[in-house]
């Protein structure tokens, strides 16, 4: 990419030459003549924001140009995105372009029984991954449907239907039992056994259609950023370094990683929001004030940079 101060150079140089007219030579270096006198500014912060863009480019590898923007703000940068975007370009940080996805005509699929609050709806799936030395591993992750948490990433060489009520377990003592949970039909999560015991639990069960992984689309999008931008990034020599390693990135998904579909806020943000809002409506409730709350909502990206400030 040229600069436009090379542009600029090149034309004086053709006007210089003799070679053409002022008009001639703004068209052959692709320059705007308007800004041919205009004499550029470097702001005092440009290269403290460049090194601040670059050192998370280099310490998140897989984020785009929108996630540090969120980022930035967050961390009291007074910065829009396009100024972002403008040094993202010229410092060659942009990520490797996906294929386009083969276009669906189809019916788009509704989600039975949406998450209407936190703990309401949880959804979990088991993806693998292997080690340095080829040892397999299985990864259980819980994920909390409304507010995008990441309950628990378990790793074990193997993972049967005791394993998964284990992880129930734990997950009920310090966060409760949700009204439903979501997954597939896998042998883990069919076992009469793990059935049972969310029946006990009084947890209902939504098994999706064999073969529809677009009914369960908020764990498949969890393990595709999961698998992206941590197992695709790692090699794992043993179990407990995975175990480690894996524990911190989702404590960082949780905690710093801002969430598109959040207006960029990170889930523990949005939960915090949402439990908020619902003592507020608790309140509004118990006073009789006979007002209708609004429901919430994921704030906009500019309203979510803005309160996290």
């Amino acid at each position: 990419m040229v600069s436009p101060e090379r542009k600029r150079a090149g034309v004086r140089h053709l006007q210089a030459e003799g070679l053409s007219s002022q008009r001639r030579a703004c068209d052959l270096v692709e320059v705007s003549r308007s800004s041919l006198y205009y004499p550029p500014r470097k702001r005092p912060d440009e290269e403290a924001l460049r090194a601040k863009i670059r050192q998370l480019a280099r310490g998140n590898r897989r984020y785009g140009c929108r996630r540090v923007w969120a980022i930035l703000r967050r961390d009291g940068w007074q910065v829009n995105h396009k100024r972002v975007h403008r040094i993202w370009k010229q410092e060659g940080l942009s990520l490797p372009r996906k294929r386009p996805r083969r276009r669906s005509y189809g019916p788009a699929g509704e989600i039975y029984q949406k998450a209407e609050r936190p703990n309401h709806v949880w959804t979990y799936d088991i993806c693998e991954d292997r080690t340095e030395r080829g040892r397999r591993l299985r990864l259980l992750s819980v994920v909390d449907e409304y507010t995008r948490e990441c309950l628990v990433i378990e790793v074990a060489p193997s993972m049967g239907g005791t394993q998964v009520i284990q992880v129930l377990k734990w997950l009920a003592l310090t966060r409760g039992m949700p009204a439903h949970i979501r997954s597939d039909n896998g042998s883990e999560f069919i076992a009469r056994q793990v059935r049972r015991w969310l029946a006990e639990a009084e947890c209902k069960t939504i098994f999706i259609t064999p073969g529809s992984p677009w009914e369960n689309p908020y764990i498949e999008s969890f393990t595709g950023k999961f698998r992206d931008e941590c197992l695709n990034c790692e090699i794992f020599v043993d179990l407990q370094e995975a175990q480690t390693v894996i524990e911190a990135w989702r404590e960082e998904y949780n905690t710093r990683r801002p969430h598109s579909s959040l207006g960029y806020l990170t889930p523990v943000e949005f939960a915090r929001q949402a439990r908020l809002g619902q003592k507020e409506r608790a309140a509004a409730g118990s006073v009789g004030s006979g007002r209708a709350t609004p429901s919430l909502r994921p704030l906009s990206t500019t309203e979510a940079v803005t309160l996290s400030l």
